[in-house]
C-alpha cells in the first residue's frame, strides 16, 4: 500500500529507526558522505597517477573512503542490519584511524604519503579520529530507545 504523504515529511510520530534519521545523525551522516566523496576522489586520482610513489598510503585512502561508504549507507538504512553495518564499518574506521595514524608517526618512511588517515587525520582537521567516537556515540544513543511496550488488550467489563 502506498504511503500518502508529502516528500520530507516524517515517516512515523515516533521518529526514524535510522540512526542517521535524527538532528545530530543527519549531520553525521553528511560529514561521512562528505569523507566517502572526498577520500574517494583523492584516492581515485592518487592510484591513478602516482601508485609507484605510495602505493600502501594511497590504498589505504581508497580503503578509508569504502568504509566511509559503507558507514553512511549504514547509518542511512537504519533498522537492525543498517545499526549493524554501521557499527562495524565505523569500528573498523576507528582501529584504522588509530593504527594507520600512530604508524605514520612511528615508520614515516613507509608512508612517503599522507592518507586520511595519517597522523590520526592531522590533515583533515582530526575529524576522522573524531568521527568514529561521535558515530559511535550516536549508534549507542540510538539504540537504546526503544518502543514503548505494548499494553494487552482492554477486556470488556464483567
Amino acid at each position: 500500500m502506498r504511503e500518502n504523504r508529502a516528500l520530507g515529511a516524517p515517516a512515523a510520530a515516533g521518529g526514524s529507526s535510522a540512526p542517521g534519521g535524527s538532528g545530530a545523525g543527519r549531520v553525521l551522516v553528511a560529514v561521512y558522505g562528505t569523507f566517502a566523496l572526498a577520500a574517494g576522489a583523492r584516492a581515485a586520482v592518487q592510484l591513478g597517477t602516482r601508485f609507484a610513489e605510495a602505493p600502501l598510503a594511497y590504498l589505504l585512502s581508497a580503503l578509508a573512503a569504502a568504509v566511509y561508504v559503507v558507514a553512511t549507507a549504514g547509518l542511512v538504512r537504519g533498522g537492525r542490519g543498517g545499526r549493524r553495518t554501521a557499527l562495524i564499518a565505523i569500528t573498523v574506521e576507528l582501529v584504522g584511524v588509530v593504527v594507520v595514524g600512530t604508524l605514520s608517526l612511528v615508520d614515516p618512511a613507509a608512508f612517503p604519503d599522507e592518507t586520511v588517515w595519517s597522523a590520526y587525520g592531522h590533515g583533515y582537521l582530526y575529524i576522522p579520529l573524531v568521527l568514529p567516537v561521535l558515530g559511535l556515540l550516536l549508534l549507542r544513543r540510538t539504540g537504546q530507545k526503544s518502543p514503548p511496550p505494548k499494553s494487552p488488550p482492554k477486556s470488556p467489563p464483567p
